[in-house]
């Protein structure tokens, strides 16, 4: 990047005329509200809904769905999250099964799990988390498996057991730049979530991160914390505006423009990111075919070795 300055425009434009370039994909209805219905009889929550991502209709239409764990009370604070923040139930001994259920019926060809945060539990939900992966892989075998996962406190053995469970992707997003963290994720750390993803790696996953943007960085930090996701060990780079779920969450400092995605997206290849989407409306689940093949590329690798 050439300056650590922000590029223009500096300012977003009010939060009820965003850039014509924000423009949300429409999906196929009937595929939407036939795994909408399934999912529903099962008592399964999507992150899809919770967190009103704008891909949900071409996601789900493509045969991909982001599974909502552990119950949607999350313990913890982030300004950018959609997702409430109310005291959590215990977790549900079911639901691992329900999951792989659901996604049988629904025939899904990937699946992404993700969870609020649950600092209320000794593991962080850990072993839920390794008991889903292990079922779905035993009912629905050639699923792509993809996890985007809390930090759970940093605590090795609690990461272990989702490393032994083996998801096709592990992820675990540092979602802005180090600066941001008081403000934008307070009870996260930046140096934790870089060392889940060391660990991810060590373990010999196939290791992936996201970052939200317009949240106020510069484009110097923008670089460097996609080194420092690099040197970490992540393979599989995400790169997507921030949007302000409602007034009370943190505002968007500015809209970046596709282009400037377009030359993240080739900065992030050049600190050697193999897999990287990079565009205004791209999510960390995002339905990404070129990810599904990469994924697919590096298995078939793995298992010559």
């Amino acid at each position: 990047m050439r300056s650590d300055r922000p590029s223009e425009p500096t300012e977003p434009p009010a939060r009820s005329a965003k850039p014509p370039w924000i423009r949300v994909r429409a999906g196929h209805a009937p595929a939407v509200a036939g795994l909408r219905d399934r999912l529903r009889r099962l008592g399964l929550a999507t992150v899809c809904e919770a967190a009103g991502c704008p891909n949900l209709g071409h996601c789900w239409s493509g045969g991909r769905a982001t599974i909502l764990l552990l119950g949607e009370g999350c313990t913890r604070s982030c300004t950018f999250c959609r997702v409430g923040r109310h005291a959590p139930r215990p977790p549900d001994p079911g639901e691992p099964g329900r999951v792989a259920a659901a996604v049988c019926a629904a025939g899904l060809r990937e699946v992404t799990l993700t969870s609020v945060t649950r600092d209320d539990l000794p593991d962080g939900g850990a072993a839920h988390w390794a008991e889903t992966i292990r079922q779905i892989h035993a009912r629905a075998p050639g699923v792509l498996v993809e996890v985007l996962v809390p930090d759970f406190g940093g605590l090795p053995e609690a990461l272990a057991l989702v490393f032994a469970a083996r998801p096709e992707v592990f992820g675990h997003n540092l979602e802005t730049v180090p600066r941001l963290y008081p403000a934008v994720r307070p009870q996260a750390d930046y140096a934790r979530s870089l060392a889940v993803l060391r660990a991810a790696r060590d373990a010999g996953l196939l290791v992936k991160t996201s970052l939200m943007l317009g949240l106020g960085e510069t484009a110097g930090e923008i670089a460097g914390t996609l080194r420092d996701a690099r040197d970490a060990g992540a393979r599989i780079c995400f790169l997507g505006q921030y949007l302000q779920p409602t007034p009370a969450h943190a505002p968007v400092a500015r809209y970046l423009p596709p282009a400037e995605f377009d030359h993240l997206a080739e900065l992030a290849r050049a600190v050697g990111f193999e897999c990287v989407a990079s565009a205004p409306l791209v999510r960390s689940s995002y339905h990404e075919e070129e990810q599904a093949a990469f994924v697919r590329r590096w298995r078939r690798r793995e298992e010559r070795r």
